[in-house]
């Protein structure tokens, strides 16, 4: 089990950040620290829970701070104070050495400009990091081409970068990220660059990918509906502090605050939440079967098709978990805008 546990993280940009932690512990706010001390509050107190084997979304709007938290994962920047706990051992506290295992074998990382080699081919770029580990050039040619086909690039192995689209060059940076076998993969932002149909792409591999591999992925963006569709959990962040975190259906059913409300307030929730978020609970019930994870609008017909509007809510084995009526799931949609 890979968990993140982030406690009490703070990240001051400036000549004297531990200086600066004094008057923001007695309260300062982050403009009152950058109009009288020139220096600017990156992330203010996260703390934050991420569990293991599943998608967790951080999202913001531009200069929330997201970014900058995702790379503290991994200690590309390194903190004004504070914890990140991963399988017990503290990040902040490890040496040289053991971090640079930990980027090796625990943790990889996707970013937004696909950082490819541009002097190595696709399987090159693929087994890189497989060669860093120290595999042996052969096994890793051969990983990296298992890894060539699961994101649909065969065929392009000796292609180099610049030879490639934009989604194809991402696609290398899955794979290559992937390869390694880490428990902890980091998306910065991974998909932003692409345009809407490849950006779609991408999600339905990212999807598929976790639903084989189950790896604890910690997912930037800026897109609400990214978000939406492919986290498991998501943290709104606004100036450097965490609002809300919750599943998919705590953010859209329960906004924690106007702030959040204001920011799903044209999000379409027939399309996200789950038909398991207004059925009746029971284990008896007749009618046509749905799966809990469907949405609203995609159950909507099959409710529609039974003859006295009633449908049977059934888990990932089959088994009846409840029911649901035409009547109440028209009702949601009818009634679906943001309110606080």
């Amino acid at each position: 089990m890979t968990d993140i546990s982030i406690r009490n993280l703070y990240k001051v940009f400036g000549d004297n950040p531990k200086v600066m932690m004094q008057y923001l512990l007695r309260g300062m706010t982050k403009k009152t620290l950058l109009d009288e001390h020139n220096h600017v509050l990156g992330l203010s107190n996260i703390n934050l829970e991420i569990k293991a084997k599943h998608i967790h979304v951080v999202m913001g709007l531009s200069g929330s701070g997201k970014s900058t938290l995702i790379r503290h994962i991994n200690r590309l920047i390194e903190p004004t104070s504070g914890k990140i706990i991963v399988g017990g051992k503290n990040i902040i506290e490890m040496s040289k050495d053991e971090l640079r295992e930990f980027r090796r074998n625990k943790a990889s990382m996707v970013f937004q400009k696909f950082g490819l080699l541009p002097h190595r081919t696709v399987i090159q770029n693929v087994a890189y990091g497989l060669l860093i580990q120290g595999v042996n050039k052969s096994e890793a040619s051969e990983r990296a081409q298992n890894w060539i086909d699961k994101v649909a690039l065969n065929g392009f192995e000796n292609n180099y970068p610049h030879q490639l689209s934009g989604g194809m060059q991402q696609r290398v940076g899955l794979a290559r990220a992937l390869a390694t076998d880490s428990g902890i993969l980091l998306m910065d932002e991974a998909f932003s660059s692409l345009d809407p149909l490849i950006r779609a792409s991408m999600q339905d591999i990212l999807l598929a990918l976790q639903e084989e591999l189950n790896k604890t992925i910690v997912f930037i963006t800026h897109d609400l509906n990214e978000a939406l569709r492919i986290g498991d959990y998501i943290s709104i962040l606004s100036e450097g502090s965490i609002i809300q975190t919750g599943s998919t259906e705590d953010i859209l059913l329960r906004p924690k605050n106007k702030y959040i409300s204001n920011f799903i307030k044209d999000i379409n929730r027939g399309r996200v939440i789950k038909i398991s978020s207004i059925m009746q609970k029971t284990n008896i019930a007749k009618g046509p079967k749905i799966l809990f994870s469907k949405s609203i609008e995609e159950a909507l017909p099959i409710i529609a098709s039974a003859p006295n509007g009633l449908a049977v809510v059934v888990d990932g084995e089959g088994k009846t978990i409840g029911k649901v009526s035409l009547d109440s799931a028209v009702f949601y949609i009818s009634n679906n805008k943001s309110h606080y």
